[in-house]
């Protein structure tokens, strides 16, 4: 099969390599989609702990079963099925509590497991019996759903740090990932949505597409004020840090009503993830801080579900596909902003 395999840090190489023969409880899957994420552009330039080279990454994958393994039941081949990133190991302390995203092994398709950008994956037994799989309706398009993936992560985003009726959210970030999450919020009763980028081509697509209530280019005007001005001096319910910027957490306690609720979504590059918080802003207002990582399963099943329902519209946010000879190109793509959501088509 054709592969891009990551080889070491800014080299990826697409190749023909074996094509993998599912096991007793494995499944292989016949790549239809893979989206590309900032995560995997990190890995490219900058390697993960959890990859060891040559891998093939991608997690937000999408494609229709090929063959099965010995003892498999849940799917047959034919299945069309989208493929979410966190694998609980099922084992341990954290996924026995029903929180696989904290789980300390922290196996994720694209990372210890052979990913999506390859004409095939291969499941092994532990993605199967745990890990995020889901059947992808007919009409639904295989593009679609690969941004289940993401669409979860926001989901456990939300559950951790909910949208109440009336509630004024702020974005910082106003990328593919910032304008679902504010879709989705939309949908819990946000009043106000306010979205802050400093580019302003990001802000012009948003406002094209309809996704916020206000719009403000942070890096021509203070972010900060723009927001209190449109809170009467109070600040926001709720601020999602949608973007891999340190500033964007100061900003958002800046910017927060007292008792709001800011969530830490996008993270920081390794060299740039100290950041110095005025804690008495936290202590003042008694802001609640909290963090968010991956999603389990059970968002991977709520976003198809979202999804498929036609509530939240992926499609929109699909603005480039790729072939897989054309990986680098897809990465470029993604990494420079050129668009929204960047697919390859293995």
């Amino acid at each position: 099969m054709k592969a891009a395999v990551f080889e070491g840090l800014d080299k990826m190489v697409v190749k023909e390599i074996p094509t993998p023969t599912p096991k007793a409880g494995e499944i292989l899957v016949r790549v239809k989609s893979c989206a590309v994420c900032g995560s995997d552009v990190r890995i490219f330039h900058s390697g993960n702990s959890r990859v060891n080279p040559p891998q093939v990454i991608g997690h937000e994958i999408s494609g229709e079963v090929a063959e099965v393994g010995a003892g498999v039941t849940k799917f047959k081949a034919g299945d069309r099925i989208a493929i979410g990133a966190d694998v609980p190991c099922g084992q341990c302390y954290f996924c026995e509590a029903g929180i696989g995203n904290n789980c300390q092994i922290n196996y994720a398709m694209g990372y210890q497991f052979p990913g999506g950008f390859a004409e095939y994956v291969c499941l092994n037994d532990i993605v199967v019996n745990y890990g995020p799989l889901h059947r992808l309706p007919d009409h639904v398009s295989f593009d679609e759903g690969a941004l289940a993936e993401p669409l979860a992560c926001i989901l456990n985003a939300l559950e951790l740090t909910p949208v109440k009726l009336n509630d004024v959210v702020v974005f910082i970030g106003c990328g593919p990932i910032g304008m679902m999450m504010c879709r989705v919020a939309k949908t819990m009763g946000a009043s106000k949505t306010i979205m802050l980028d400093r580019e302003q081509a990001r802000l012009d697509l948003a406002k094209k597409l309809g996704i916020a209530d206000r719009y403000c280019n942070s890096a021509e005007n203070d972010g900060i004020k723009y927001v209190m001005d449109e809170t009467a001096g109070l600040g926001a319910d709720v601020i999602f840090t949608t973007c891999p910027a340190p500033a964007a957490q100061i900003d958002a306690l800046n910017m927060a009503k007292n008792r709001a609720r800011v969530c830490f979504f996008g993270g920081l590059p390794k060299n740039k993830s100290q950041v110095t918080l005025g804690t008495n802003i936290i202590h003042y207002k008694e802001l609640f801080i909290t963090g968010a990582h991956g999603s389990m399963p059970t968002h991977h099943g709520r976003a198809m579900d979202l999804i498929s329902s036609g509530v939240i519209n992926v499609k929109q946010f699909i603005t480039h596909t790729f072939g897989l000879d054309d990986i680098l190109r897809a990465f470029s793509a993604a990494e420079n902003y050129e668009g929204l959501r960047v697919v390859v088509n293995p």
